[in-house]
């Protein structure tokens, strides 16, 4: 039975660390655009930073929807769930914020989250930020039980032989071509993030 809290305790957040991935949904206001639904991990990359707040690191990938919607209108949600274990899903709903390298909010997100993430710094993109408006678990007895094998190395992998291939321009590159826009035009980076 699904259940609202007024603020994460300490035992949800206990079990949002022990998860092996979260998932991240958001939706443009257009009624024809694309919503947008990403698996995100290692869970490291996930940090509670307070009774209603989470952020998480956000990395260079094959496009860029969630900065995309969150610069339009911030509704964001975030969603765990159990693969082991008892069954249970847990949906952060709020509004999100980005924080690109070089801005102070950045920075600050970045030494408040205690972040435990094998990415490259030069391959991370942004901190997203949630201000969380409602925290909501269901029974999650649609789950599948999984076995979690391990974390895959491809993402760094493919950060590591961009940057030793071409140095951060090979990123700057790819991000230009990207994610400066959404899959519906929309306007997601400015151009790319300075690097550390």
């Amino acid at each position: 039975m699904a259940r609202v809290y007024e603020e994460l305790s300490d035992a949800q957040r206990e079990w949002i660390a022990a998860q092996a991935v979260f998932f991240v949904g958001t939706a443009p206001l257009a009624a024809d655009g694309h919503l947008n639904l990403s698996p995100k991990g290692p869970i490291g990359s996930l940090a509670v930073l307070g009774p209603r707040e989470v952020a998480y690191l956000d990395v260079v990938g094959s496009g860029a929807e969630t900065i995309a919607h969150l610069r339009e209108n911030g509704r964001i949600v975030l969603m765990l769930c159990a693969f082991s274990g008892p069954p249970r899903i847990l949906r952060l709903h709020g509004t999100g914020t980005v924080a690109l390298p070089g801005e102070a909010a950045y920075d600050e997100l970045l030494a408040r989250g205690a972040f435990a993430d094998p990415s490259r710094p030069e391959a991370r993109r942004a901190i997203v930020h949630v201000a969380v408006q409602r925290i909501a678990d269901a029974c999650g007895y649609g789950v599948p039980l999984m076995d979690h094998v391990g974390e895959r190395e491809h993402a760094v992998k493919w950060a590591d032989k961009k940057l030793a291939v071409g140095g951060t321009g090979a990123l700057d590159e790819y991000i230009e071509e990207k994610n400066l826009r959404s899959i519906d035009g929309l306007p997601a980076l400015d151009a790319p993030p300075p690097r550390p």
